[in-house]
């Protein structure tokens, strides 16, 4: 065989080689279109982590560690609990921002096109009080500003290695906490959703020109249960007369500034001083504690929450744990 021939040979299969190793590097980079995590199932919540936040709920007024101004403070200490038993609330739903805020499980579940199977959209569905959450993987462009705010937000994701980033906006002002501190229309939620094994955590990152000053960050972890049983609709929601007081003349319930009750409970019960109690970015971060040393004294005995996660579980011992012995200390929550 000549030299051309042995020539023309070698160019034909290093050809065959380059046409080979790009067909392979094309099919790896393809392969996270069809082969990311998996996050269908129902996901019951775990309350052990910040279980008082998530259960039984906040204290009427504790705005420690957010990041909000004097706008949203001054919404939250107007704040009564009453305001959600009145008829025309009792049936609202909840901003987005609930799914980490709030004590429900996750059912989650794909919308995949019938021709490709790629997944065109992931489902975290509704509970009693939050509505679907819909996160369109298919590229569809934002709505304008001025478009309508559903209860559900407008929500995008992408794959960033095996955790799941969305980003949600356009949804209706809701709670930061679960006592009054509020978020706002403008608001907008960055979600960061993790699989490992059995365990889901998602992270939010809440940002709101409106009543932050920083953004506010929480992370909340679920696990995997066959057997959970969630539905991925909300239940009916009927109105009806919880409260004798609300004699349904149009009113709201609220307090007047500079008279909520509640304003000492936290520093009653902890000792924590009020301006820490009324939060603000700076309470945010650790070295707050530091400012706090010279005039703080931890109490003498527990007033509220004394048994922990494992408490609230015998009949017997659960008003005991959750009070410290004094039935009077259970507000609204």
């Amino acid at each position: 065989m000549g030299s051309d021939a042995v020539l023309s040979d070698m160019v034909v299969n290093m050809n065959i080689r380059v046409i080979t190793l790009s067909l392979i590097a094309a099919t790896v980079v393809s392969v996270p279109a069809f082969a990311q995590i998996d996050l269908s199932g129902n996901w019951a919540v775990r309350q052990h982590e910040d279980w008082e936040e998530r259960g039984p709920g906040p204290e009427i007024v504790d705005m420690l560690g957010l990041p909000i101004n004097d706008e949203a403070r001054s919404r939250a200490l107007a704040y009564s609990t009453a305001q959600i038993s009145i008829p025309e609330r009792q049936c609202l739903y909840y901003a987005p921002t609930y799914l980490g805020i709030g004590p429900f499980g996750l059912k989650i579940w794909s919308e995949n096109d019938l021709n490709t199977g790629q997944v065109l959209a992931w489902k975290i569905g509704a509970f009693i009080d939050r509505a679907i959450l819909t996160i369109w993987m298919d590229g569809r462009p934002r709505p304008p500003e001025e478009a309508l705010h559903p209860f559900g937000g407008f929500t995008t994701g992408e794959w960033e290695g095996e955790t799941l980033t969305t980003y949600t906006t356009h949804f209706k002002e809701g709670p930061l906490r679960r006592n009054g501190v509020p978020t706002s229309d403008q608001a907008s939620l960055t979600m960061h959703i993790s699989r490992h094994g059995d365990t889901l955590t998602i992270t939010e990152l809440i940002e709101d020109p409106v009543y932050l000053t920083q953004p506010f960050v929480i992370s909340r972890s679920w696990q995997l249960d066959p057997g959970a049983n969630i539905s991925p609709v909300p239940a009916p929601c009927t109105p009806e007369a919880e409260l004798a007081e609300l004699k349904g003349d149009g009113s709201v319930p609220h307090y007047l500034p500079g008279k909520n009750p509640f304003v000492s409970e936290v520093t009653k019960l902890y000792n924590i001083p009020l301006e820490a109690v009324l939060g603000g970015a700076e309470t945010m971060f650790p070295e707050y504690r530091k400012t706090l040393k010279d005039g703080y004294a931890a109490p003498a005995s527990c007033g509220r929450y004394c048994c922990g996660w494992g408490g609230p579980r015998a009949s017997t011992a659960s008003l005991q744990c959750i009070t410290g012995g004094n039935s009077k200390d259970i507000g609204g929550r």
